[in-house]
């Protein structure tokens, strides 16, 4: 029987062996000099501070890189997110409010089959940390801080929207509230109330929980309250639409509930 020379042998051994590495969720590792496949990320701040701790542990399980770009949901801000789409930033994932995304599916900006809600969030209120924390549980202690507050931030998003264009008027206290009622672009209000800039604060509750120097007072009360849907989609021009819904299925499992809980979210994993 003729043999096959050594070298032939080892090269159909280490072919075997490659072909037989899995890498969790299934794609190839990259080769030696191979840069890792990556995904272009953008989020709102609402569901930010859990992303931020689930994404190194994507990372580390799939070895595809994540490349991250944050801004709000809405208000029209230069880093909000229908802003960096209009002047043709490309991404493949979105993670922001649902009323946002689904108004980009209808522009044609979203693939609509890949939507999918993550957590919903309700609005808090933030003080100054060592402040006295206000009372806010029933509808008339919380108009009578509003009304006491020197300052209030809210935020550019959607909670912001909602706080002075539908509360202010529904408490009849536009007049009163709107001349010390500042609108905050592009940064957490919590961080604005920290620096001493504003009183008092209203924004996501996951917005406010993350920040050093301010100190979460509670939810507004029910009879106000506004819950949001924050969700996530691939982008119609996504470069990576198959690790993109990677992404998108790590997020919206049971393995990352437990984070995004522990941010101030209500996860949507096991609701659906």
């Amino acid at each position: 029987m003729r043999k096959r020379p050594t070298a032939t042998l080892l090269l159909v051994l280490a072919a075997t062996l490659a072909s037989a590495v899995v890498v969790l969720g299934g794609g190839p590792p990259a080769t030696q000099g191979e840069a890792p496949a990556q995904v272009a990320v953008v989020t709102s701040g609402g569901l930010a501070a859990a992303y931020d701790r689930l994404a190194p542990r994507f990372e580390a399980e799939t070895g595809i890189r994540l490349v991250t770009a944050y801004g709000a949901s809405t208000g029209g801000a230069p880093d909000s997110i229908p802003v960096r789409l209009a002047r043709g930033e490309r991404f493949d994932v979105l993670i922001m409010s649902r009323a946002g995304l689904d108004a980009l599916a209808a522009q044609g900006l979203v693939r609509p089959d890949t939507r999918l809600d993550l957590a919903s969030s309700s609005i808090g209120m933030a003080v100054r940390e060592g402040a006295p924390l206000p009372d806010i549980g029933t509808p008339e202690a919380f108009a009578a801080t509003l009304l006491a507050a020197e300052s209030i931030g809210y935020s550019a998003s959607v909670s912001g929207m909602y706080i002075a264009t539908e509360l202010y008027p529904r408490l009849g206290l536009t007049e009163e509230l709107a001349p010390k009622s500042r609108r905050i672009v592009s940064e957490r209000v919590a961080a604005v109330v920290a620096r001493g800039e504003v009183e008092i604060g209203f924004q996501q509750v996951s917005e406010i929980l993350s920040i050093a120097g301010a100190a979460y007072a509670g939810p507004i009360p029910d009879e106000y309250q506004r819950v949001t849907t924050f969700s996530t989609g691939i982008a119609r021009d996504a470069e990576n639409p198959v690790d993109a819904q990677r992404l998108i299925d790590f997020l919206a499992s049971d393995a990352a509930a437990g984070t995004i809980a522990e941010s101030g979210l209500q996860p949507a994993a096991g609701q659906r």
